[in-house]
């Protein structure tokens, strides 16, 4: 009985026995096979063992490790947070705050391991910085799929969107999958990247996990559970800068209310009635819906309407001046909700904007301007 990996997914001979009670295992009348997710490969070899079936596991090419490389210092709570994950059985999300290393705690994971590994970032930017920290490392050869390049290596980094493209070549190539801000998935969008994946080892990290049940739940199916989270207030003061949180409320202008109000008096009747008719559902399965017909893609564009009025209202913007003017002395760094609000702020108060949309080079010079003190402010978009 043959086991082979096949665009994403894993193939088993038609004439198996019982395949259909097997780990994730559904008939393909295409092909008149059994066929699987590709993440269900560990525990379909491991069943597949237990039941004493006797099968030729072609689903993996014969590829070589990564070198052996030294794994980095790590600190108490890095040491703990890894310690954690590898008692979980190579599975599992780690919580830390951004800045705490996270990054760090991956590349000592991919030491310990020694596991030809996918690290998966949404974003060019944190691409850069993590092809940047790992090429840092001797004789490590790196991949790129992402910012027009795709390579690959026995450490590889990737973009969602690339990955996305990629995984029915990529999916068997890596034994580890590093997943960065991955908050980002569990929602619908972007999963098939893990569930194309054969790599038993898995390591989230995250410093914003979501709350919603259905998200966590999915997440810890395809990554594993929160395994390890330390709080920002346990690391300030020793191990990150001493901060202060103070927030500021806004109000909308009159005009800005009367918009806002309009855009919710479209969205808020279709929204209501979709979920008063399915209890538990969540905004992805509402979103789905809701692209089905012209009232509902209606709904959805009054709602993004109105999120663009509350992202830079006036209040705001008068705000922000007044704040970049009281520290024209230090250095700023401004998060936006998106985009647009960050080119916003850029045209008003004439600094550097770094966004997805900013070439690679440009964003290394931009901050490599502003850690030097040449640059003042730099304004992004929170995603």
């Amino acid at each position: 009985m043959r086991l082979s990996f096949d665009r994403g997914t894993l193939l088993l001979p038609g004439d198996l026995g019982g395949a259909e009670s097997l780990p994730g295992v559904r008939w393909d009348a295409r092909v008149g096979a059994w066929r699987a997710p590709a993440c269900a490969y560990p525990e379909l070899r491991r069943e597949l063992r237990s039941r004493r079936i006797p099968f030729c596991d072609e689903a993996l090419p014969p590829l070589p490790p990564p070198p052996a490389v030294a794994a980095p210092e790590l600190r108490p709570y890095q040491a703990a947070a890894l310690a954690a994950w590898e008692a979980s059985g190579l599975r599992g999300i780690l919580s830390l705050p951004t800045g705490a290393g996270k990054t760090r705690v991956a590349v000592a994971a991919m030491a310990r391991t020694g596991l030809r590994t996918l690290c998966l970032v949404p974003t060019r930017a944190l691409m850069a910085q993590w092809v940047e920290t790992l090429r840092a490392i001797p004789a490590l050869p790196v991949g790129e799929f992402g910012d027009g390049r795709r390579t690959e290596g026995p450490v590889t980094v990737a973009t969602f969107s690339s990955a996305r493209r990629h995984m029915e070549t990529l999916g068997n190539r890596h034994s580890l999958l590093v997943i960065d801000e991955v908050h980002h998935l569990g929602a619908g969008l972007g999963e098939e990247i893990l569930e194309m994946s054969t790599a038993g080892a898995r390591l989230g990290l995250s410093a914003t996990m979501p709350e919603d049940p259905r998200r966590v739940g999915r997440l810890e199916a395809l990554v594993g559970p929160e395994i390890y989270r330390a709080r920002v207030e346990e690391l300030a003061g020793r191990w990150l800068a001493p901060y202060s949180l103070v927030t500021i409320s806004v109000g909308l202008s009159p005009r800005e209310r009367e918009a806002y109000q309009f855009e919710l008096a479209v969205f808020r009747p279709f929204c209501r009635e979709f979920f008063d008719r399915s209890p538990g559902a969540g905004w992805e399965d509402f979103t789905r819906f809701a692209l089905r017909s012209d009232e509902g893609k209606r709904a959805l564009a009054s709602w993004r309407r109105s999120r663009k009025i509350i992202h830079y209202t006036e209040e705001k913007r008068r705000i922000v001046g007044a704040l970049l003017g009281e520290h024209r002395d230090s250095r700023v760094l401004a998060f936006t909700a998106d985009n647009d609000a960050a080119y916003a702020i850029a045209r008003e108060h004439l600094v550097q904007p770094v966004t997805c949309d900013i070439g690679r080079r440009e964003r290394r010079l931009a901050l490599e301007r502003f850690a030097a003190g040449e640059l003042r402010v730099l304004v992004s978009a929170r995603v």
